[in-house]
């Protein structure tokens, strides 16, 4: 069927799970896309599982860096390198082509290391925070969410490259029925793990993706792969944050 077909793209591309291979078209991602949150459901589940067996024996440091080592081997570092290149981009371009170049370029610079070690270290000392009790719900949502982000990023941009990358597969080719249908899983998801609190993480997804959108927006003209990273995880970092507020 399509939609499985569709999903286990999503999964492949997304995670380092070992699903049956499928065939991979040109519009196959743009398609995929609808089921990023579905994959953020399943990793988040996994970390959630992970949390729960180690917390009657560790210390909630010991869980959060378990629970985070497996976030990263998971996802093969794909949402961190994004970060780190996207920083150094934006850090060390002056103007489009720029920007462009150094994104396009696999070294990680002053910016990308910097972006890295505050995003390991915010995650780290958040995770290490969140309430025992809540600890699944905003690690669910958080994944969800982070990975909802590439919808609506990818619907209204345009890709800053036309030719080549991750973003000229996807931006601008989300089909409404696409957007629709990842941003209703998403919701459902959140608000069935937050309940009467769905709204927090969720407003707080909304804000970040139109502020770097505009960002995007405002300095190459649209949006690259290593956009919707950096997105991903500003987001992840944010619902954690919630769910410290909370406290």
């Amino acid at each position: 069927m399509k939609w499985i077909d569709d999903f286990l793209v999503a999964a492949q591309f997304l995670t380092r799970f070992p699903v049956p291979r499928v065939r991979f078209d040109p519009d196959s991602l743009s398609r995929a896309a609808k089921f990023f949150p579905v994959v953020g459901l399943i990793i988040g589940l996994g970390a959630s599982v992970l949390q729960r067996i180690a917390a009657p024996h560790l210390s909630h440091p010991l869980v959060a860096l378990l629970v985070l080592t497996f976030l990263v081997l998971i996802t093969s570092g794909l949402h961190e390198d994004g970060l780190a290149d996207t920083a150094d981009g934006f850090g060390g371009g002056w103007n489009r082509e720029q920007v462009l170049t150094i994104l396009r370029d696999s070294r990680i610079g002053s910016f990308g290391a910097l972006a890295l070690v505050l995003s390991v270290l915010a995650r780290f000392l958040l995770l290490s925070s969140l309430p025992v009790n809540r600890f699944t719900a905003f690690i669910v949502s958080a994944h969800v969410l982070c990975r909802w982000t590439t919808l609506p990023l990818s619907y209204f941009l345009a890709p800053a490259r036309e030719s080549d990358g991750q973003g000229a597969r996807i931006a601008q080719k989300i089909s409404p029925a696409s957007l629709l249908i990842g941003t209703l899983l998403s919701f459902a998801i959140v608000f069935y793990f937050m309940r009467t609190e769905f709204w927090i993480p969720v407003l707080v997804a909304l804000v970040i993706t139109a502020l770097s959108g505009l960002y995007y927006s405002r300095r190459i003209g649209g949006v690259t792969g290593d956009c919707f990273g950096a997105t991903n995880q500003l987001t992840e970092i944010a619902v954690y944050f919630c769910g410290v507020w909370n406290l």
